[in-house]
């Protein structure tokens, strides 16, 4: 039976409209139950599945507008949802990436500032502690270290030992600067250093050097033994409150430098063997008299200097430098026998006697020609020789060194007392094979007058 426009008429007819033509008005679209007394059941059921689909067909022509007719208005609400959406995206992707370059920003400047910081105080610290110089001392004490140890060397006490002789020797480089920064404020030599430049404020530096003094002194005690930890401690007093304020009053205070240079080989010496004996009076005694020339050049050399400085040396009484010439050259002429005694008292083999020999002539032919024609020429000279010597001569006695004989005893009266008594006829033996040898080194030592050598060597002219 055919179907009115009641009956769905109309729905049959558009069931397949022409996507080209453009839709006028919605058609009516009655409810579904309106033919349910006309029309069968199922023409009924097949009328409400057309009708809703012919509407949301409709529907979306009506919101998305034919691709064809309108290409710039075909997906402009989803184009428009999508753009919308993907700005905001982009929007809060650049603030994101705003905030973590400006986080990325603050922490690379905080880490530029504390790294301008650390090398900043690092360098004044370098400075405050002479480094070189503090090195040089480290070195000797190292030397002494290794001269008073045994057959087999303590790598980590030796390292300790130099460790704590560093420090003290920083600290006490870093007081003579804070004692001392208005005279080296006005040598040219000495205004750049970090205190008279201002770079660092002597509150600070004087907490420095009493941190690292301290630390090292302990270390020292802990490490090696109490009388090293003396040795360093009296050996900081000297130099920062004796030797310091000396420098402006008297000219001796070259000879009282000279004392506190020769006191870090018999620290090593100490911290290896546990006490001083004669033969560890070799190399402080080398660095006694060394110190002497090798100051006189640079006191004669920087005269000026030391005068603006308001510093007390011994040139200054001396313009034409024929005293401060022979100060040098009666040093040097002291060092002379020091080879040979090194020998003698069983400190090295008998190359070294003659190496130091051949050594301390050299230095002294030095000092002769600043004798002979005193000129900022031979006083250079001279200290460049100077500069020489100590090392060579250090690196000799390392070089022929034999195992001091005083280590032994001490681990066997130690074991003693500490009542082992494992290996008694052993330790005899080894007790009379060292009388014998102490007793034939006694009968080889010549007589004790030549210390005596006159005048007094280890006070000025």
């Amino acid at each position: 039976m055919p179907l009115g426009p009641r009956d769905g008429g109309e729905i049959l007819a558009l069931k397949t409209p022409d996507p080209r033509r453009r839709i006028g008005p919605l058609p009516r679209i009655y409810p579904p139950d309106a033919g349910l007394l006309r029309a069968p059941r199922a023409a009924t059921m097949w009328r409400g599945g057309a009708t809703a689909a012919f509407a949301a067909r409709a529907l979306r022509l009506r919101l998305l507008p034919d691709p064809i007719l309108h290409p710039g208005m075909s997906l402009t609400p989803i184009a428009s949802v999508r753009s919308s959406s993907s700005a905001s995206s982009t929007e809060a992707v650049n603030t994101v990436m705003e905030e973590a370059a400006a986080v990325a920003v603050s922490v690379s400047q905080q880490a530029g500032s504390i790294s301008d910081a650390l090398r900043h105080y690092g360098r004044c610290y370098w400075e405050l502690s002479k480094a070189r110089l503090s090195a040089l001392v480290v070195a000797t004490s190292g030397s002494g270290y290794v001269l008073g140890s045994g057959n087999i060397i303590d790598i980590a006490g030796l390292c300790c030992t130099c460790a704590g002789t560093m420090m003290v020797a920083a600290s006490a480089n870093t007081l003579n600067q804070v004692i001392e920064i208005k005279n080296d404020a006005k040598m040219k030599r000495t205004m750049r250093r970090p205190l008279p430049s201002g770079r660092i404020s002597p509150a600070h530096a004087a907490m420095w050097a009493t941190s690292v003094g301290v630390a090292g002194t302990a270390l020292l005690a802990w490490k090696a033994n109490g009388l090293a930890s003396g040795l360093a401690a009296s050996n900081l007093v000297l130099y920062a409150f004796v030797y310091t304020p000396l420098k402006q009053i008297h000219p001796v205070n070259t000879w009282v430098g000279a004392v506190v240079g020769a006191i870090p080989p018999l620290l090593g010496w100490a911290a290896a063997s546990t006490e001083l004996s004669l033969n560890a009076m070799i190399l402080p005694a080398a660095l006694y008299y060394w110190q002497i020339p090798h100051f006189m050049a640079l006191a004669y050399l920087c005269r000026s200097d030391y005068l603006a400085g308001g510093y007390r040396i011994f040139s200054f009484a001396d313009p034409k430098g024929k005293r401060t010439a022979w100060v040098s050259f009666r040093n040097c002429l002291y060092m002379l026998p020091l080879g040979l005694f090194a020998y003698n008292w069983g400190l090295t083999s008998e190359w070294f006697g003659l190496e130091a020999s051949l050594l301390t002539i050299g230095l002294t032919i030095g000092a002769l020609s600043f004798l002979l024609e005193p000129s900022p020429k031979t006083a250079r000279r001279m200290f460049y020789g100077s500069l020489l010597y100590l090392p060579a001569f250090m690196a000799g006695l390392l070089l022929h060194r034999l195992p001091n004989e005083q280590m032994p005893q001490n681990l066997t009266e130690k074991t003693e007392l500490n009542g082992v008594l494992y290996g008694a006829d052993l330790q005899d033996e080894v007790r009379q094979k060292h009388e014998d040898r102490k007793h034939f080194r006694v009968q080889s030592r010549p007589p004790v007058a030549y210390a005596s050598v006159a005048p007094f060597p280890f006070l000025p002219p």
